[in-house]
């Protein structure tokens, strides 16, 4: 039996990339799982290792303990490695960064170069090809191999100090600027020191999974800072002598208005990351007292198709919110403060809706993800394109589902609620601190209340918090008092759950890896209907959604504490009681 069950499995696994066949064949990874993984990294556009790494599926460790045993390559521990006694220059740095490879060594006309996945042949071939030497695998763990990558990769700052030279010492006019953006070609942008610099930074925040990337000048200094998993962090000093010029070539790229320096400006672009894969960024500048500062928000339409299991919905918050999707018609709002990840969930059920049968409408400012299939409109408000113009629009256009990317006033809540009593399913954001304070909030924007009554069906008040490191996350014990002010009930201190705290490995940030949501899933019942009707406050329908079995944010934190994935002090950072 157990020869038939390996020919089987074997068989199956066939189609798999050789690291899947490998896992699957060693037992480490079930074949439906491999098959999900891949199929996930074929939409995404990513590596079968990159998607394994970032679904905890398999660690590291065991990972690298596999490859070895599997291709009978020997296994290093790069944490003893001196990253200052590395071999430099042996092979190009793209190449390393692509491949995630780094050499360790050279003995006679072969390379020892470490990596995590022994069976990537493409990166077999391009080194030999780039070096025309021999290879020899060596096994590393994936995320202290990436970890080693980075390092020794040449930093920004070193980058730009090496490239800038005497040419940036002064300062380029507006007029200068612009004349050479008109007349420079495709091939020279691409070779400006100041773009080679900007290149570096984006592919270094699209790998740590950045989600803004902060140019910052002041007047002695300019900095670059990451937002990573909700945190700023500082990447970059390079000299304040760069920053007009590297504002021009951020603005050349945008298509924004290159002499234009007293306004902000918003803009758009692209950046190619491999043979298929295509980034998009949105750009946003804002002058400041000793130049313009920039944010450029990366917008990864992986993202949307994460699935709503991902989002970190519980069962009963999860059915709640597709019962009220399935809907033919009525209002659905996500609220939260800036950040919190609102989009996210709206492009994820936008996606579970987008079918060939159905026409799907929406209104943004600006559209920041593609779905193909979707209607998506950009508001241009100094054209006249409101929320409130582009949503009469839509109305004519035959939609079933329409959404706006945010509710602002009295005019388009008033033909956003209009459009859900008249069959249209709705789905709109709100800036509010929690789903009660929501119905409050529209009633003060002078929607009236049987309007709200008969159009709302279902809110989701949401917080995005970090998620604690799985490979380094440590137990600890807090006070039963403690527990207890934050918001536990004394009997579910029994002992049946773990308080995690985080530690810091080399793998995550400061112990955290990710983030995870938490939810606030209120339907509008019959009785929350009567209170609205009757303009309740806010605390009596908070009261009557905790009696329907509606966790407040606080409690969803709670619960996700009690699951190990964050930490205590975490959730009472972003939620308020």
């Amino acid at each position: 039996m157990a020869a038939v069950d390996t020919s089987t499995r074997d068989t199956a696994s066939t189609a798999l990339p050789g690291l899947a066949r490998a896992l699957v064949l060693a037992g480490k990874l079930g074949q439906k799982s491999a098959e999900e993984i891949y199929g996930k990294a074929l939409s995404g556009r990513t590596t079968f290792i990159a998607e394994l790494m970032g679904s905890g599926t398999v660690s590291a460790s065991d990972l690298a303990h596999t490859m070895s045993t599997a291709y009978a390559a020997p296994l290093i521990d790069l944490d003893a490695v001196d990253i200052q006694r590395l071999p430099k220059g042996m092979l190009d740095g793209r190449i390393c960064t692509d491949y995630r490879v780094i050499v360790l060594n050279k003995r006679n006309n072969r390379l020892i170069v470490a990596t995590a996945d022994p069976s990537d042949q493409e990166a077999a071939e391009r080194i030999k090809f780039s070096t025309q030497l021999g290879l020899d695998w060596v096994i590393a763990e994936y995320d202290k191999l990436v970890k080693l990558v980075e390092e020794s990769s040449t930093t920004a700052t070193e980058a730009m100090e090496d490239i800038i030279g005497a040419e940036f010492e002064f300062d380029a006019s507006s007029a200068d600027a612009a004349s050479e953006a008109a007349n420079s070609s495709v091939a020279e942008v691409e070779d400006a020191p100041v773009v080679k610099f900007l290149h570096k930074m984006l592919l270094d925040a699209f790998s740590m999974r950045a989600s803004d990337l902060h140019f910052e000048p002041y007047e002695t200094n300019y900095r670059v800072r990451f937002r990573v998993d909700g945190e700023l962090r500082e990447i970059a000093s390079p000299p304040v002598a760069i920053k007009d010029k590297l504002a021009s070539r951020i603005k050349v790229i945008s298509r924004m208005d290159i002499s234009e320096k007293r306004v902000p400006q918003d803009g758009k672009m692209k950046l190619k990351i491999g043979p298929e894969r295509v980034i998009d960024f949105r750009v946003s500048t804002l002058p400041t007292l000793f130049g313009e500062k920039i944010v450029i928000r990366i917008l990864d339409p992986s993202s949307a198709k994460l699935g709503i299991d991902a989002l970190g919905y519980e069962p009963e918050e999860k059915e709640r919110l597709m019962h009220a999707i399935g809907r033919p018609y009525g209002m659905i709002l996500v609220t939260g403060p800036t950040g919190s990840g609102k989009t996210v969930s709206l492009y994820t059920c936008l996606n579970l809706l987008n079918r060939p049968g159905v026409n799907i409408a929406t209104a943004e400012d600006p559209a920041e993800i593609n779905l193909p299939g979707v209607n998506q409109v950009n508001v241009n408000e100094k054209a006249g394109l409101t929320f409130a113009a582009a949503l009469k629009s839509f109305l004519r256009q035959d939609p079933d589902i329409i959404m706006v990317g945010e509710i602002r006033d009295l005019e388009t809540s008033d033909i956003a609620i209009k459009a859900a009593q008249t069959g249209h399913l709705v789905l709109s954001t709100l800036h509010t601190n929690d789903a009660p304070t929501t119905l409050t909030r529209m009633r003060n924007m002078g929607i009236a209340a049987f309007n709200i009554a008969s159009s709302v069906i279902l809110i989701t008040a949401q917080r995005l918090a970090r998620r604690l490191c799985v490979n380094c996350k440590a137990p600890v014990d807090i006070p039963e008092k403690a527990l207890v002010e934050a918001g536990f009930e004394s009997a579910e201190l029994d002992g049946s759950w773990i308080n995690y705290r985080p530690v810091g490995c080399s793998s995550c940030n400061n112990g955290y890896k990710g983030r995870i949501g938490i939810y606030q899933v209120m339907p509008i019942t019959e009785a929350i209907q009567k209170i609205i009707l009757r303009d309740g406050s806010a605390l009596e329908i908070a009261e009557q959604a905790e009696m329907d079995g509606v966790r407040s944010l606080r409690q969803a934190g709670l619960h996700k504490v009690k699951l190990g994935l964050t930490s205590l002090e975490e959730v009472l950072a972003v939620t308020n009681e």
